[in-house]
């Protein structure tokens, strides 16, 4: 009996000690503090029932992303916290932002405008470490980058080329494409227009929306007579980001045609559709913690946040360059729900990732699309690639940064 016990006792010790460390008796415990800051200017009214966006989509995302990082955490006495700030003004996101560096807080969540956004880039300066989850502009990607700025959120470049492999693949090649008025439709419609060239589609008629009429009472006698053309279309692309008049196109067209785009069978980061590769989990989870559905800036704010989550648990630390660094190494993967490890490109910081193409009510496809080819991986498909970037953003070495 004494012989049991005693090589036992070892074993009772481990499991002791563990669950000491595992109930919070370690002496010092990592403390990893992030910022979100958010700022949405207000868009003003719409000329349809659209649903209008959550005011806390983004940060919920990254509430979640919290609850997951330290479900790890505590086990590797690691603890996170998010200092949320949703700001009324430009100024007040930056007052945010100035106020968190002055904690000595060094990673940020940011869902606020391009412009805003590289703003807060060069305040927050070299040793920071920022994730765009609220930005879609392509320049940010392009030529207007910097150096401790990545993107969690998709491009509008990567969204329609997501589109346009699907529409190359159905042969749904003539397209007609309507344009709202804002500067979201523009960059929307012009994305597309790239893609349409990337991918062999022809764009039979590019009409941009005139019209401010309540379509709620005239669609059904506006749309048909917008949408004749003098040539056959296979489809009719809408670049309506804000929804004044999109939702009214899909049945209304002249000819009997499918409509896609930001409207119809649209291409996202993140949508309530998408359940496989675990994904019915996070829908899950998100849905009791927020009491609605998880969207693309949820998502992208989740995926940055457990960006960090993912670095401290491999570094055991929670310095912004060694994180920056590590997310950029052949080492990082970040397991996110859509089939496929995501990694950041390193010219401009672009998280690759698949966008579903989804209906309201269902998940149509997932690009890339099988057949369309890359030397490095078919994510780069989307979006734009390095030699279509003036961006290098990780050619310094740190020692220069």
């Amino acid at each position: 009996m004494h012989t049991n016990l005693r090589l036992l006792l070892p074993i009772v010790v481990a499991i002791a000690l563990g669950l000491f460390l595992s109930s919070g008796g370690r002496a010092a415990e990592l403390e990893v503090r992030i910022g979100y800051i958010q700022w949405t200017p207000d868009q003003g009214p719409v000329l349809s029932n659209v649903i209008p966006e959550p005011e806390d989509a983004g940060l919920r995302g990254a509430e979640l992303a919290i609850e997951d990082n330290n479900t790890t955490g505590r086990f590797l006495g690691q603890h996170f916290t998010l200092a949320s700030v949703v700001a009324d003004s430009e100024a007040q996101a930056m007052a945010a932002l100035e106020r968190q560096l002055a904690q000595g807080i060094a990673l940020f969540v940011l869902r606020v405008p391009a412009a805003t956004l590289t703003q807060m880039a060069d305040q927050a300066g070299d040793g920071a470490l920022l994730f765009n989850a609220g930005a879609r502009e392509n320049a940010l990607r392009t030529q207007n980058c910097r150096p401790q700025l990545l993107h969690t959120l998709a491009s509008y470049a990567m969204l329609t080329d997501g589109l346009a492999q699907w529409l190359n693949q159905r042969r749904w090649k003539r397209l007609l494409m309507i344009t709202g008025p804002t500067e979201a439709d523009r960059q929307w419609a012009e994305s597309f227009r790239r893609a349409s060239q990337r991918f062999g589609l022809e764009l039979v008629a590019d009409k941009p929306w005139t019209f401010d009429a309540d379509l709620r009472r005239t669609a059904s006698r506006e749309l048909p007579l917008f949408t004749q053309t003098d040539n056959d279309y296979h489809a009719v692309v809408v670049a309506d980001v804000r929804g004044d008049f999109g939702e009214y196109v899909p049945f209304n067209t002249w000819l009997p045609r499918p409509v896609v785009g930001t409207q119809g069978m649209t291409p996202e980061a993140w949508h309530r559709v998408v359940e496989s590769w675990g994904a019915a989990q996070l829908q899950n989870r998100f849905r009791e913690l927020a009491d609605r559905h998880m969207n693309s800036e949820d998502y992208a704010a989740w995926a940055a946040v457990r960006s960090v989550g993912t670095a401290v648990t491999q570094l055991n630390g929670a310095d912004a360059a060694q994180i920056r660094d590590f997310l950029f190494s052949e080492q990082f993967q970040l397991a996110a729900f859509k089939g496929r490890k995501l990694s950041y490109r390193s010219w401009n910081g672009q998280l690759r990732q698949p966008i579903p193409l989804v209906h309201p009510r269902g998940l149509v496809g997932k690009a890339p699309i099988e057949g369309f080819l890359h030397p490095r991986t078919d994510m780069d498909t989307l979006g734009f690639d390095e030699p279509e970037s003036q961006c290098r953003i990780n050619s310094l070495s740190a020692k220069d940064r």
